[in-house]
């Protein structure tokens, strides 16, 4: 008989006094009482927590069993579909593999016409990234191979197709050309941006110094500018990609050295920003002002002219801050001595090779020339792959053909590019200063 929790402690313990016929104080009692009450309910929760426990276990048994049962089936009918025909697995897309097939027999000339690359620098290119782009076969069809992955990319950087209509040129699904540029974007920066787009260091610094030295502009490492890269209307605040000439954009910073490729690239800000505020913003200016000493480039390598420290730097336009590492010409509107106009002159003929790298850029990847449907959130890899292989191209020799530079003269459908806006903030500091000894040391700063 087991006491009713509810009864008075003075009765259950006379009951237990008269089972056990001890011969206690009512006190005792009462404590030994407690004592019991405590263990039952100890016992109790022991109890539950066994039976919580043995329920977990068989819970956990009956998933695996489950599990596995599952994937027996799985693998039994795999085994099953393997040996099964079926008739058709996909569309016919017969003109899109007959393109491929006379693709692989185009000779050199009509190869590049098509890719815009040789198949030199295709192969070189498919060496590179080839694994990353590779998928593996599965059951249900064989994959779609590299070296046509990469095709389908370089089409539509080429051109900026619809999906549409390279999908049905090279026998693929719509979706599935979008997917693949994506890959092959990802694939291009990740194994190759930072191979071919860096700063100069080293003999490449000493290389680029000398080029610039010869187009007669001093301690020169590289030329700044920008230029508006076509987008459509993006749903999101559309109004600040509209630039001076009133069409959307993104805008591309870039440095160029002397061999006209891109030592650096900034790209994505909205077409209605200042030249100023995208090259704040810039890992390029965090880098050189966030240094203790300020310059960009090693301090070893500066040159003294009339105890005044002319440090190696980049040469921009007018759009651009003035700064130690940024020297620009002057501005037009004064009334300059002659020999600012022709440090003016000497600086803007040694920066045209920015104009070169981005005619050669856009004319080769078209993609940056005209609106494309890409989403805007996407346009920033787009052109950094393009700047890769810009890079690629350059540095393996893969010449730019003429006609690509007609192709892209303005014309009624032509995107002009917006006027450069002068940059007001320009204050009398060190780099004022740096210019001016430059300005009337030129001769000299060049014999160094």
């Amino acid at each position: 008989m087991e006491p009713n929790p509810e009864d008075p402690p003075s009765l259950t313990a006379a009951l237990l006094y008269s089972v056990l016929s001890l011969n206690v104080p009512p006190s005792v009692g009462n404590q030994m009482f407690e004592l019991y009450r405590v263990q039952t309910a100890l016992l109790r929760r022991r109890r539950v927590r066994e039976r919580m426990e043995q329920d977990r276990r068989r819970r956990q048994y009956l998933r695996r069993r489950r599990a596995f049962i599952l994937s027996s089936i799985t693998a039994i009918l795999s085994l099953i579909t393997t040996t099964t025909n079926r008739h058709v697995w996909v569309l016919n897309r017969s003109p899109g593999q007959t393109f491929w097939s006379s693709a692989e027999s185009f000779d050199d000339e009509e190869w590049k016409a098509q890719f815009r690359v040789s198949r030199d620098t295709f192969d070189y290119l498919l060496e590179r990234i080839g694994p990353a782009i590779k998928r593996r076969r599965t059951n249900y069809r064989v994959p779609i191979e590299p070296r046509r992955r990469l095709a389908i990319t370089l089409w539509w950087f080429a051109r900026s197709g619809e999906y549409r209509s390279i999908a049905s040129m090279f026998g693929v699904g719509i979706a599935t050309v979008c997917v693949i540029v994506r890959q092959v974007i990802s694939a291009i920066l990740d194994r190759l941006y930072r191979r071919v787009v860096s700063l100069p260091s080293g003999q490449r610094l000493e290389d680029t110094i000398r080029a610039f030295k010869d187009r007669c502009y001093p301690q020169c490492a590289g030329a700044i500018g920008g230029t508006h890269i076509p987008i459509a209307p993006p749903r999101d605040n559309p109004d600040d990609y509209l630039n001076r000439k009133g069409w959307h954009s993104v805008i591309l910073q870039a440095v160029v050295d002397h061999n006209i490729c891109f030592t650096d690239v900034y790209a994505g800000w909205p077409g209605s920003t200042s030249s100023s505020t995208v090259l704040s913003s810039s890992d390029l200016y965090l880098k050189a002002e966030d240094r203790p000493d300020g310059y960009l480039f090693p301090r070893q390598r500066s040159v003294m002219s009339d105890g005044v420290e002319i440090p190696i730097h980049l040469i921009g336009d007018a759009s651009f801050p003035l700064k130690p590492w940024l020297m620009k010409g002057y501005c037009q509107e004064h009334q300059l001595s002659p020999e600012q106009r022709r440090f003016t002159y000497t600086l803007n003929s040694a920066r045209s090779v920015v104009d070169t790298a981005f005619t050669r850029l856009k004319g080769r990847w078209r993609c940056l020339l005209k609106k494309s449907d890409i989403d805007v959130s996407m346009m920033p890899r787009v052109v950094a792959a393009c700047c890769v292989l810009h890079n690629i191209c350059e540095i393996r020799g893969d010449s730019f053909l003429p006609e690509w530079n007609f192709e892209i003269a303005p014309s009624g459908n032509y995107l002009r590019q917006p006027e450069t806006e002068p940059y007001e903030g320009d204050t009398y500091c060190t780099a004022e200063v740096i210019r001016d000894i430059v300005t009337y040391n030129l001769l000299t700063i060049l014999q160094y």
